[in-house]
């Protein structure tokens, strides 16, 4: 019974980091992290789109493997945005300059008003001291009850109504980027700058591959036969697209900047690394840590 009421105590004068944690999951208030484990890790041969395997592989010059299809349709579908989005930008461009050109008119409009009114009320001082002298009741232009003297039929007195009422403006739209982006390095992306990819398969002369390698091993290196997976830094060569470890980047390419398959000079750019996902390990040089902000809860 004693383990049982400790477990259950709650008339305890400090606020516990158990229930603190316990509270903010229930009331959703706080901060939310979780740690990301292999599971959540794209495997090196899929997607970044699709997050499969790719059945037609394709890399940016940054490393970012696609499918060819789903980033093919992913180009068109941006394209389509881009054009809808500079309709949106063309009709605002015309409407305000529309707004200008009537702005102006209504400005010239009342300036002219305005030197018309000032003409009409030059008064001689000496009328204006015969008037005085008449003894005029008449009641000043300025102090006139009417609601249609002075310009005031140009003003509605209503506020009621629809033109007197604020109105709500557009929204500035600025003018979009015509150029279509990688969603993963924001960067520009154009079809000829994608690389077609070669992945060497294992091969297995007794045609047992599934038994003697897992399903995240199914490539292996172009020139050592090395296996690949997420844990193995890759890279892709320009010329043949084929897929090599980086360590035999350094040890056997580099050295004389020579592909080993197709025998061509390369250059540094010829050697694409391969963005790969994470093993579940910190030390992958992937941010294994996800968070949600959420509102903050202070116990004072």
């Amino acid at each position: 019974m004693g383990r049982r009421h400790g477990a259950n105590c709650t008339n305890g004068s400090v606020y516990t980091y158990h229930e603190k944690a316990k509270d903010k999951r229930e009331s959703g208030w706080g901060s939310l992290a979780a740690r990301l484990g292999k599971d959540s890790m794209k495997n090196f041969d899929c997607c970044c789109l699709t997050l499969q395997p790719c059945k037609e592989p394709v890399v940016t010059p940054d490393g970012y493997l696609f499918d060819k299809m789903a980033v093919i349709e992913y180009m068109v579908h941006q394209k389509k945005e881009i054009a809808k989005r500079l309709k949106e930008y063309e009709r605002q461009t015309e409407k305000s300059q529309r707004e200008a050109r009537l702005k102006a008119s209504e400005g010239d409009k009342l300036e002219k008003e305005l030197f018309l009114e000032t003409e009409k009320s030059i008064r001689t001082k000496q009328a204006h001291d015969s008037s005085k002298e008449r003894g005029a009741s008449k009641p000043a232009a300025g102090a006139s009850v009417s609601n249609m003297a002075d310009g005031k039929d140009k003003v509605l007195p209503s506020f009621w109504i629809p033109n007197e009422t604020p109105d709500n403006k557009d929204t500035t739209i600025s003018k979009p980027d015509e150029k279509v982006r990688c969603p993963m390095s924001g960067k520009a992306l154009r079809m000829k700058d994608l690389i077609d990819v070669n992945f060497t398969l294992v091969k297995d002369p007794d045609d047992k591959r599934s038994l003697i390698v897992k399903d995240d091993e199914r490539y292996m290196c172009a020139v050592t036969k090395d296996l690949l997976n997420n844990s193995v830094p890759c890279a892709v060569l320009r010329d043949t697209g084929d897929v090599v470890t980086m360590e035999c980047v350094e040890k056997l390419i580099k050295p004389d900047m020579r592909n080993p398959i197709s025998g061509k000079i390369l250059r540094e750019k010829d050697i694409i690394p391969l963005q790969r996902g994470a093993t579940g390990f910190a030390g992958s040089g992937v941010e294994l840590k996800a968070v949600k902000a959420g509102a903050a809860m202070q116990v004072t």
